[in-house]
């Protein structure tokens, strides 16, 4: 028998052991707190993943939401979760996924502390332990380092800055945005506990996925990182309000497991129970972050109000990009600026613009130019698709759009276009009224017509045919 995904269940009366805390993603809930609204510990019992009190906070419950354990023998996989129908295990879904990888070099590295981790990943190959804050600026030299001089570029190909970086774009993105805007010394945030947050993060999106993954939140971050530069945004942003822009940016997708809420919601995934089928994957990244900030421990140093309402703003800008709220935030914003009453200086206006901006940053690709745009919309139909041959395989209705039989990327791209990113971005340019917002909406405009033309030498070929 070959464990594919290793993952204990603890008694909540047995202590977590140290290997385990230190994983990747473990997610504490506050039993005395109402930010969570944390089930009863019965009920977390029955949940799968490593449950247990922390043994310096026993009122902390830290639950395990990466991952799931999946035992293959010769007869075929054998589902270990509940009331999941059917379980799916999204990392055996590509070839290349770590189920290829030696079973005894999966434990070891996933029972790795962080500073052996330190001494094996990449950022930090050839560096000695006592020139260990050397390692801060190593990312900067080269190529990568003449590209993050042009990070405010609305043509930044995240792409290539993603290759030149051996695939670390997020990590070395939102560091060097983190200081570009001073908030490391700022807030006196502790570099090397930065530096250990962001990679805890990279780590923590799906590689495997063709979308969903630490690129896409390096784009977000980077075009999130464009909309504060903008002047209305710029004069009157606080410190906070950047740093929690970015930060947002940086893990609204956080674990995104590749499908989307209503896969979870019909499978009966144990997500879309916690959550009660209610901004389901929304709510799941918003508390994987929280969970690595309390894990890393970044903001240790602030006093307890300051984290927890740090951790509740979080929560409103992520699930602002709840794509079935559209509509409602869409009028709202549309509201306020026909009544001309947002007012900058109130923070509640100004956390009501980062949700209208990660909203933005989350969907510009179409406002990006067409050679990455095209590489996007590629990219997201990829995903797509994967999700509608899994819904197939296992005799499910397959979702609209991602059926690879009836639907094609010019389609899904026009009507995605339409319906939801010309109207959020018409009303993001009656708010910002600048360049950048007139380039994003020109793009736009192309790329749809690109699309059009696509489909239309498409459908001319078949006739031919």
């Amino acid at each position: 028998m070959e464990v594919c995904y290793q993952l204990p269940v603890l008694p909540l009366d047995r202590l977590v052991p140290k290997h385990v805390l230190s994983r990747r993603g473990a997610i504490s809930f506050s039993s005395s707190s109402a930010l969570f609204g944390c089930p009863n510990s019965r009920q977390l019992s029955q949940r799968r993943g490593a449950i247990s009190y922390d043994s310096s906070d026993q009122a902390a419950l830290y639950i395990r939401m990466l991952g799931d354990v999946r035992v293959r023998s010769r007869a075929g996989f054998e589902s270990e979760r509940r009331g999941s129908h059917p379980y799916i295990d999204f990392r055996i879904l590509h070839s290349h996924s770590e189920i290829d990888i030696p079973l005894s070099a999966r434990n070891v590295r996933r029972l790795l502390s962080f500073q052996r981790y330190l001494k094996s990943s990449r950022f930090f190959r050839g560096v000695t332990a006592q020139n260990s804050l050397h390692i801060l600026d190593d990312d900067y030299n080269g190529q990568a380092k003449c590209m993050l001089e042009k990070v405010g570029s609305w043509s930044f190909d995240i792409f290539l800055f993603d290759r030149l970086t051996n695939g670390n774009s997020l990590v070395t993105l939102t560091f060097h945005l983190l200081s570009q805007h001073g908030l490391i010394e700022h807030f006196h945030l502790d570099m090397v506990i930065l530096r250990r947050f962001l990679v805890m993060v990279q780590e923590d999106y799906h590689s495997q996925n063709p979308y969903h993954n630490a690129v896409h939140a390096a784009d977000v971050t980077q075009a999130m990182y464009c909309f504060l530069k903008e002047p209305k945004l710029a004069k009157s942003f606080t410190p906070w309000d950047i740093l929690l822009g970015l930060i947002a940016a940086a893990t609204h997708d956080l674990d995104h497991p590749g499908v989307n809420q209503s896969f979870l919601i019909k499978t009966n995934h144990y997500l879309a129970t916690l959550y009660k089928n209610t901004s389901v994957l929304e709510n799941h990244h918003w508390r994987s972050a929280v969970g690595l900030l309390r894990e890393s421990g970044l903001f240790a140093h602030m006093t307890l109000e300051e984290r927890q309402h740090m951790e509740s703003q979080l929560g409103s800008i992520i699930l602002a990009t709840d794509i079935s709220r559209q509509n409602e935030y869409l009028s709202q914003f549309r509201t306020h600026l026909d009544r001309g009453d947002l007012c900058l200086d109130n923070a509640s206006d100004r956390l009501f613009i980062l949700q209208m901006a990660l909203k933005c940053a989350d969907i510009c690709n179409p406002c990006r130019t067409w050679e990455l745009s095209k590489q996007w919309s590629e990219k997201v139909t990829d995903e797509f698709f994967y999700q509608g041959d899994v819904e197939r395989k296992y005799k499910l209705d397959v979702s609209p759009l991602c059926d690879r039989h009836t639907s094609n990327i010019a389609n899904i791209q026009i009507g995605f276009i339409t319906y939801l990113v010309e109207p959020l971005f018409v009303e993001w340019a009656r708010f910002s009224n600048t360049r950048l917002s007139q380039t994003m909406l020109g793009h736009v405009g192309l790329n749809k017509a690109s699309w059009r033309g696509m489909l239309q030498e498409r459908s001319s070929s078949e006739e031919t045919d």
